[in-house]
């Protein structure tokens, strides 16, 4: 186990969303140390910038190891920092109402044009097409998170061939023909492997892992993520899948064959999965898939006690935490060995209620990744998996 310590980065706040933080003076989360990404890159958002359906871009306005984001295109917001809009704490990264704007600031062309919107529908606008392609003519390449794969798209493949740009279909799964099936070799990875849930869509799960898998490293414990998602995949992560994009039937053994891959190269003393959706939610299936695919010996569960309906469904309302570790629990051969939260619409006096009551509850440790010390996450592997610590 590598005892060499990772840095102490600034506080960031859920990618899925902007959210007013608690009033309290509280520990910084660690997070990995930025590398120099060597890629420049402007990022659309328009209308979405903080919210929900903005995630990929606030993901990336606060991580990314593979690109520099040097401003964000959201006309609502335009003049205004944001690191402000997200956190309360300007970051330089300034936002501007249209595309020549941005390109103008810039001083020189962006190298990559980020569609930073994920949107229910994984489609684009017709507004949104003549944006991208505007972008392409301008020289820059096209990065899409998006259902809608461009290079399938002759009007894309015929503009990007004629500017000489490259469109990167991040949802792109591989060809069917290479695509894995469950092999079962999940057996052969013999460290923990914690799958990071959720009650809901967008609710910090990925957030919880990085920091997470951060505070484990500042112990001087390996720990890998397995990203499934877009925005874990544009920020640059190296292990990782678009989940969501994959035939069913290779779901289980592709995430499989990812997990397998960290391990044998990484040698980690943990392996953390980020979440999709959540098992209780008929809107998505993909958490049923990293259960099958990971076969995860312990589950953290991500919950938001403020939030009284699921993410686009206003009907539904949010499930208990009760209610989803007994369908985890009984769905897969596993254990909920922690519940974090995501502290949207909370005081901290809530937050701290909360926890208390949930601890009592359940008997497992809980907290909040953000607003409490990251050792709590520590603390909540170690106590489900003592060897790690070792």
């Amino acid at each position: 186990m590598s005892k060499k310590k990772q840095s102490q980065a600034p506080s960031i706040f859920f990618e899925e969303f902007a959210v007013t933080p608690p009033v309290t003076k509280a520990a910084k989360p660690y997070l990995p140390p930025k590398k120099a990404p060597s890629e420049t890159a402007i990022v659309y958002c328009e209308d979405n910038f903080g919210g929900i359906d903005g995630k990929t871009a606030n993901g990336l306005v606060r991580h990314s190891e593979k690109y520099k984001i040097l401003s964000i295109i959201d006309s609502e917001k335009s003049g205004q920092d944001a690191g402000q809009v997200l956190d309360g704490k300007p970051n330089g990264i300034p936002i501007f109402e249209n595309l020549k704007e941005a390109v103008a600031d810039a001083g020189r062309l962006p190298k990559n044009f980020i569609f930073g919107i994920s949107p229910a529908t994984g489609m684009y606008s017709s507004i949104e097409r003549r944006l991208l392609l505007e972008a392409i003519k301008q020289g820059m390449n096209i990065v899409n998170g998006l259902h809608e794969l461009l290079n399938d798209d002759p009007e894309f493949s015929a503009a990007s061939a004629r500017s000489q740009v490259i469109i990167r279909d991040v949802r792109k799964p591989r060809a069917k023909k290479d695509l894995r099936v469950f092999s079962g070799r999940i057996e052969d990875v013999t460290c923990p492997r914690i799958a990071v849930l959720g009650t809901d869509c967008a609710i910090g799960k990925r957030t919880t892992a990085t920091v997470m898998a951060a505070a484990l490293k500042e112990r001087g414990i390996n720990a890998v993520i397995i990203v499934t998602g877009q925005t874990g995949l544009i920020q640059g992560a190296r292990y990782g899948l678009p989940l969501d994009a994959i035939p069913s039937k290779f779901c289980a053994g592709e995430l499989e064959a990812t997990i397998i891959e960290a391990f044998e190269n990484e040698d980690p003393d943990v392996i953390l999965i980020e979440g999709q959706g959540s098992l209780s939610h008929p809107a998505y299936s993909s958490s049923s898939f990293i259960l099958r695919g990971s076969c995860p010996q312990g589950v953290v569960l991500q919950h938001a006690p403020g939030r009284k309906h699921r993410c686009h469904f206003e009907s539904m309302p949010m499930p208990t935490p009760a209610s989803e570790i007994n369908l985890i629990e009984t769905f897969a051969e596993t254990k909920v060995i922690g519940l974090t939260l995501n502290h949207e619409n909370m005081t901290d006096a809530e937050i701290s209620a909360a926890i208390i009551g949930y601890e009592e509850e359940f008997g497992i440790p809980s907290t909040d990744s953000l607003s409490r010390s990251p050792e709590r996450l520590v603390e909540m592997v170690l106590s489900a998996f003592p060897q790690v610590g070792a």
